[in-house]
């Protein structure tokens, strides 16, 4: 049976030209999206990250819209407004799986009347949504950015994804400090209860999370790893590769912000956390976990399957902030979405001034490098 998050309590505050709507009977969801622009426009399709909501998305709509584009960035499953979604921990995952997910998207789009996009862009986990969108359905989604988690092609089989995670927990554990990779601590059944009830409270614990990824935080210097081996998994930071006997809310309590540098961040405003911070606690985040934890999932895999060896066709292209470690937290993943998983991929962009929320942090320069890279697709307004 389906859990429902409380109502939210309040309107979303959007500036002028940026709309709140919401749709019952989207593949099985009740769908809450922003739009912005004209609906005869050629469309762009925004898929947000983890733990993030389409609000994340407020700084680029309008430019974007401004410069003839039709805007339409969704709650995903999982997340926010949308709702349709379970909550629980023990669930059909294959509802998560990248397969429901780019029907989510299909879904919405035929909703609207739109037959396809200019460009379906993905942000962290919407990274990989969008990656299977244009992969799945390039007659639809007819170009593709991806932005700050590389996507490395279709995954091998269920039983290869097994052994090679439980090689690399076998290895982190054994390291000096023993260390866990998050992904591993974030399909766990405990994630849940670590985000929504940390002890430092939901607000405290947002406000480090995205100010540790970000390049407010000095120590975010990433480099390229030169293997997958637990050596080099162990210089990601600890918010990628955590001490073994800490979750994530202890993890990131040590690299919160003062409460000046909070007070100056002006890409994330105590009122705009505020917001993300009611939403979660609203919903929860077992639906986004659930996502990661359809990575791992052999029933999840097993839709996957028949796309391995296949590659985007569509033209690609990836941006990423300068002090992003999102780019290299996979090593070799970078590599392998330029030249094996993407038939047309165009170019890698690094943000100057960005972390890992670089839609956010530099939005000028975002929307500045997405128009080009629409035009250079054959997506112009």
């Amino acid at each position: 049976m389906t859990a429902v998050p409380a109502s939210p309590a309040q309107a979303l505050p959007l500036a002028a030209g940026v709309r709140s709507r919401t749709r019952d009977g989207i593949n099985g969801l009740k769908m809450h999206w922003l739009e912005a622009g004209e609906p005869r426009r050629p469309t762009v399709l925004l898929l947000h990250g983890f733990p993030e909501l389409a609000y994340s998305w407020r700084h680029v709509m309008l430019p974007l819209a401004d410069a003839g584009y039709h805007v339409v960035a969704p709650d995903q499953r999982g997340y926010g407004r949308t709702t349709g979604w379970d909550t629980a921990y023990d669930t059909d995952l294959r509802d998560f799986g990248m397969v429901n997910l780019v029907a989510d998207a299909g879904a919405l789009l035929a909703a609207l009347g739109k037959p396809s996009v200019a460009a379906v862009v993905g942000h962290d986990f919407g990274s990989p949504v969008a990656a299977w969108c244009a992969l799945m359905q390039p007659a639809i989604f007819r170009a593709v950015a991806l932005m700050s988690a590389p996507f490395a092609g279709p995954p091998p089989s269920a039983e290869t994804v097994a052994q090679q995670d439980e090689a690399l927990r076998q290895a982190l554990a054994a390291l000096q400090p023993p260390r866990k990779h998050y992904q591993h601590h974030y399909v766990g059944r405990d994630a849940n209860a670590d985000l929504w009830q940390p002890a430092q409270g939901l607000l405290a614990l947002l406000r480090a999370y995205y100010h540790c990824k970000s390049a407010d935080y000095p120590a975010n210097r990433p480099f390229e790893l030169g293997s997958a081996d637990a050596a080099q998994f162990a210089q990601l930071p600890r918010y990628y590769v955590m001490d073994r006997d800490k979750n994530m809310a202890q993890t990131v309590a040590g690299m919160a912000p003062s409460r000046h540098a909070a007070a100056a961040c002006r890409w994330l405003n105590d009122a705009e956390l505020a917001l993300c911070a009611a939403e979660f606690e609203r919903t929860g985040f077992q639906g986004g976990l659930n996502g990661y934890r359809c990575a791992s999932d052999p029933g999840c895999l097993a839709q996957l399957q028949p796309f391995r060896g296949k590659r985007i066709e569509v033209p690609a292209c990836f941006i990423a902030g300068a002090a992003d470690w999102g780019m290299f937290q996979r090593p070799g993943a970078l590599q392998r979405m330029r030249s094996q998983a993407c038939a047309d991929f165009r170019a890698v962009h690094v943000v100057d001034g960005a972390g890992h929320w670089v839609q956010q942090e530099q939005p000028a320069a975002t929307v500045a490098l997405l128009l080009d890279f629409l035009k250079d697709a054959g997506g112009g307004a």
